[in-house]
């Protein structure tokens, strides 16, 4: 997989390229990861990559002849590799689990950075394919959204967990539900004790378990993911929650 960022500030992702599962990929040749300053591909003398907004108004604009440059070399680059580009903005589409495996499914992928009050809206409805937001708060910039998606995006490219198994236990994967409670040694600390049934050695029970304890977790912490899942759950998982006091979420919850 190749990923392109482009950013005003390349520096931002020199630690988190260089730590734990990320790193690994990279050096194990899963997926090639180039960052580039924005600035590169300014034309003037002091590298203005921004603004004043039209208009009036508070704060800066990113211009859109560097970012457009910027965008075209790195199609460029990869092509004939088709690159889906994408612009980090907090008006953008919710990012999930489902959208994570459907990017790491890509050949190619291109994470713009905005900064101060934004891209010049000329960017976003001529060279982006697809506005992503990490959630419903303001942050200082894209770079931290562009490190949380390469981090779900990449984990879940085939090879580079240890144990693939990993991903499809997480939290929000296959049907949506929250992760199951993890324990591991020792089996007891300052009186509190491992569930009895993780020590039993009897597989179908400890995945019955789990199942259960991440049905709770969610009827209990999420009940709107409970409410948008509820016609995918099984019979016996209805059957549980309804007798845990769960009963189908109210539309209210979503």
């Amino acid at each position: 997989m190749e990923i392109e960022v482009l950013t005003l500030f390349p520096e931002m992702f020199e630690g988190v390229l260089q730590s734990s599962i990320l790193k690994r990929a990279l050096d194990q040749g899963f997926v090639r990861i180039s960052v580039r300053n924005i600035r590169d591909y300014t034309t003037d003398k002091h590298h203005v990559a921004d603004d004043a907004p039209y208009g009036g108004g508070p704060g800066m604009v990113m211009k859109v002849e560097p970012i457009a440059a910027a965008i075209e070399d790195a199609v460029a680059r990869h092509a004939p590799t088709p690159m889906l580009r994408v612009y980090l903005s907090p008006d953008g589409e919710p990012w999930s689990q489902a959208l994570a495996e459907e990017f790491s499914r890509l050949p190619g992928l291109l994470l713009l950075c905005g900064r101060y009050e934004g891209v010049d809206e000329r960017v976003r409805e001529h060279f982006i394919d697809r506005e992503i937001s990490i959630g419903d708060y303001v942050l200082t910039g894209g770079e931290i959204p562009a490190m949380v998606i390469i981090d779900s995006v990449v984990r879940l490219i085939p090879g580079v967990l240890g144990n693939q198994d990993s991903t499809r236990q997480d939290s929000f994967s296959g049907i949506g539900l929250l992760d199951c409670p993890h324990y591991t040694r020792p089996e007891e600390f300052r009186g509190w004790r491992v569930p009895e049934i993780l020590l039993s050695g009897h597989h179908k029970k400890i995945e019955e378990w789990r199942r259960q304890q991440s049905l709770l977790r969610t009827a209990q912490r999420r009940p709107d993911l409970l409410k948008a899942l509820w016609d995918r759950l099984e019979k016996s998982d209805i059957e549980f929650l309804k007798a845990c006091g769960y009963p189908k979420p109210p539309d209210e919850v979503m």
